[in-house]
């Protein structure tokens, strides 16, 4: 009697720990009883990138979300991608819950642009190189070159006179000069910057064409000018390592003046992978928004002569004080030619979306997203939603006057 209840109890004790390891090796996670967002994922390798550049992208991912919802899978330039269209789901990626993405672009866009910019990283060298930006960008530092760009302003607007212009093209160029100025000050020779001009706007027509790295194709072209522009931005730093004049009052000689806690500077393929990377961020989007605002000022008359108002304004106060130069202060207080650029921002949606990695597993709203997938919020479609701009397709400034859904004062 004993013996059996022995055999019995070990044979109790035995099954049940068979159960147990068994159940333990198949439980699933939380995420695993998780279902990936509805969409296609179209052909292999490709997915649907070739329906992407054969259409407007806007009616690409619109069509999308007119059919899955605010959150869809696809497929694109190699990479699984969960798109997101709710401004609660961008706030989601980008805000609440940013440290489960990282910043990340398709290797085609990284290698355009070069793989120590800052928006490919996260971490300590993501901060460091973020506050050395932001500090040779800051109000305190843009303050200064009013004056400067308003002079490019009247040169470049004497250059136009009488002549047809392609605006958004002149308005790269104008934007480029800027940049220029933002990022070398006034130390950059001519030749340099006819050279550094002449490349960037090569990598530039290459960067959103299809990554096929075949010669005479725009993207071999623009690797190859990518390649030439690392060579000028070496060139300018030995220049002045060897004069003695780095300094820190503009983007570059911050860079090359920076140290980490242990006293290492960045190397020179990190500045100037940041220099390329900082101006792709702000060269285009700039002539964008400003060839938009053109565009919207000129469909409204009215709206054209009150912001003429407003500035000339401005102009008359500045005559009668000397011809003095266009200062910070007044540009603040230049309040309908704000919600003008505002509104102007909202329509174009100049950045339809942005990219970002999953870095780990991540539920939302019921969805898997799986680790190492791409998330796109798709600023654009939450712009031109009428949930969250009435009529959202009429150009409307007074939208963002104080109590209206933003207060940008």
């Amino acid at each position: 009697m004993v013996t059996i209840s022995y055999v019995a109890a070990y044979t109790f004790f035995f099954l049940a720990l068979v159960a147990f390891l068994f159940m333990k090796k198949h439980k699933r996670k939380p995420q695993e009883n998780l279902k990936l967002p509805p969409g296609s994922m179209g052909w292999p390798y490709i997915g649907e990138t070739l329906q992407l550049y054969s259409k407007d992208p806007n009616i690409f991912f619109a069509s999308k979300q007119k059919r899955y919802g605010e959150i869809f899978k696809t497929h694109l330039l190699g990479c699984p991608c969960v798109m997101l269209a709710s401004p609660e789901a961008a706030r989601f990626v980008l805000v609440t819950q940013a440290h489960l993405f990282k910043p990340t672009y398709p290797r085609s866009k990284e290698r355009m642009i070069g793989p120590w910019a800052l928006f490919f990283h996260g971490g300590g060298y993501h901060l460091r190189l973020r506050k050395l930006v932001q500090g040779s960008l800051g109000p305190d530092d843009l303050r200064g070159l009013i004056p400067d760009v308003e002079a490019i302003v009247i040169t470049m607007l004497d250059a136009w006179n009488g002549r047809v212009l392609s605006t958004f093209h002149a308005m790269k160029k104008f934007s480029f000069d800027v940049a220029i100025l933002t990022f070398f000050g006034d130390r950059l020779s001519e030749r340099h910057k006819v050279e550094l001009k002449k490349n960037y706007f090569i990598v530039d027509k290459g960067y959103n064409s299809f990554p096929t790295n075949f010669p005479g194709t725009p993207y071999y072209k623009a690797i190859q000018a990518r390649k030439q522009l690392s060579r000028i931005l070496s060139e300018i730093m030995n220049e002045r390592r060897e004069r003695g004049v780095v300094g820190n009052d503009d983007l570059l000689g911050c860079l090359m003046d920076s140290k980490d806690e242990k006293g290492a500077r960045l190397t020179d393929d990190q500045i100037a992978d940041n220099i390329i990377g900082v101006l792709f961020a702000a060269q285009d989007t700039t002539a964008s928004v400003l060839t938009w605002i053109v565009k919207y000022l000129h469909d409204h008359p009215k709206l054209l002569e009150a912001v003429k108002g407003e500035q000339m304004a401005f102009l008359e106060a500045n005559k009668s004080c000397g011809n003095r130069p266009l200062t910070w202060t007044q540009t603040r207080s230049m309040t309908l030619t704000h919600r003008v650029i505002m509104e102007s921002l909202r329509m174009a949606s100049i950045i339809s979306f942005t990219f970002r990695e999953a870095v780990a597993d991540v539920e939302y709203k019921g969805y898997l997203i799986p680790k190492g997938w791409k998330v796109m919020p798709l600023f654009r479609n939450i712009h031109h939603n009428p949930e969250f701009f009435p009529n959202p397709h009429e150009f409307e400034p007074s939208r963002f006057k104080v109590g209206n859904c933003w207060n940008v004062q």
